[in-house]
């Protein structure tokens, strides 16, 4: 095997896609692909309904960036369809914006109020800046302690009790600064350079990702299944392996959960097909304090189709459950950072295996950084 294969990549998903074209295109590398569904684009997979509207099947993938390069490599894949995205909050029987910023504060609160409140905003820490909800807390006054408070009862408290099973504050500030609250008055949910998803989809850019003629992608495979570890040495179909792994699944299954699973949250995805020509105002609703589910996206927002009828995603969360439910969010607390450095330091052994993303990491990548580190991982294989 090692004759014919330089170098295998767990997982076609952003990652693994970036990785694999990297080795094969700019270091001529023989690359085995190995992936355990029957598709390649991992939770970007996305596809064209009946009806013609693109559905993206793990949920709303949205792509942003600041970072010319990421942009740039991508853009030699596909063709963009510029999408800025806009997403409201139910709070009180209103849909305001959210993250939640100026125009969000003006709909909910008496003038006078909002105007003070936006005038010790600016005065305390200045336009358009992003404050962390929690550290909008520990300002002692007793507007902003007023402000603060409705946030995170109306906005932050349910939301991640449901999502992520914890209040805001037992999560590591990192989660809870995803969310921060914007002050100034742009209702864009993202503020980067570049906005858009791919013309003909994720599925399609992965695809021509993975179309170099040095690359093999094997799927329906569990890297797992064919896959063995053993004093630092890795075999595959009972034979060692001598090039380097790529490994971007989850890192305590690869380490055979010797501490443990580590925690992930999961997503029960429920399709409905309606017949409206549009369900909701903007692609995103999220509802923190109402139903089950915490969002509401409906996809024909984001690429227009013809459709008279429109599909909407209800998403649930639930816990991760090996085997049963695909990972989506790493938890992130002082407990599931120890164990995930115990896992690191133990496959610190293992000299040809590179953790790259999400869920090999143990990190919240949105799929620019992922690309980021897949491009960066690999130069430095390379070069080291």
């Amino acid at each position: 095997m090692r004759h014919l294969i330089d170098c295998i990549v767990v997982g076609a998903g952003l990652a693994g896609a970036t990785i694999a074209e990297q080795l094969a295109d700019k270091y001529s590398k023989n690359v085995l692909v190995i992936e355990s569904r029957f598709n390649v684009g991992g939770h970007c997979y996305d596809k064209l309904d009946k009806s013609g509207i693109r559905l993206h099947m793990y949920g709303p993938h949205l792509f942003h960036t600041d970072n010319s390069k990421v942009w740039n490599y991508l853009s030699h894949f596909t063709d963009w369809e510029m999408y800025e995205h806009r997403a409201l909050v139910a709070i009180h029987g209103q849909k305001v914006p959210v993250p939640f910023n100026f125009v969000s504060l003006e709909a909910l609160f008496p003038r006078a109020l909002a105007d003070r409140i936006e005038s010790k905003l600016l005065d305390i820490f200045g336009f358009d800046r992003k404050i962390n909800i929690l550290e909008l807390r520990n300002k002692h006054d007793e507007d902003l302690e007023l402000l603060a408070n409705f946030i995170y009862k109306n906005v932050f408290e349910q939301y991640s009790l449901k999502q992520w099973g914890f209040k805001p504050e037992q999560m590591d500030a990192d989660v809870v600064g995803r969310i921060p609250v914007v002050l100034n008055h742009d209702s864009r949910y993202f503020q980067d350079r570049y906005q858009a998803v791919p013309r003909e989809g994720y599925t399609q850019m992965i695809t021509n990702m993975l179309s170099n003629k040095r690359i093999k992608v094997m799927l329906g495979t569990n890297f797992m299944d064919i896959a063995h570890l053993q004093e630092g040495k890795i075999y595959i179909l009972g034979q060692e392996f001598r090039g380097s792994v790529y490994y971007t699944g989850k890192v305590d299954e690869l380490a055979g959960f010797v501490f443990g699973n580590l925690p992930y949250r999961s997503l029960k995805l429920q399709f409905e097909r309606i017949n409206l020509e549009y369900f909701q105002e903007v692609a995103q609703v999220n509802y923190p304090n109402q139903y089950d589910f915490t969002r509401i996206t409906e996809f024909k927002h984001i690429q227009p189709s013809e459709s008279k009828d429109t599909i909407i995603l209800k998403e649930y969360p639930l816990e991760h459950v090996h085997g049963e439910n695909d990972p989506f969010y790493p938890v992130f607390n002082k407990e599931s950072r120890e164990r995930y450095e115990k896992y690191a330091e133990l496959l610190h052994q293992y000299k040809q295996i590179i953790l790259v993303g999400r869920l090999a990491e143990y990190k919240y990548y949105d799929m620019d950084d992922v690309v980021a580190r897949a491009l960066v991982a690999v130069e430095q294989a390379m070069q080291g």
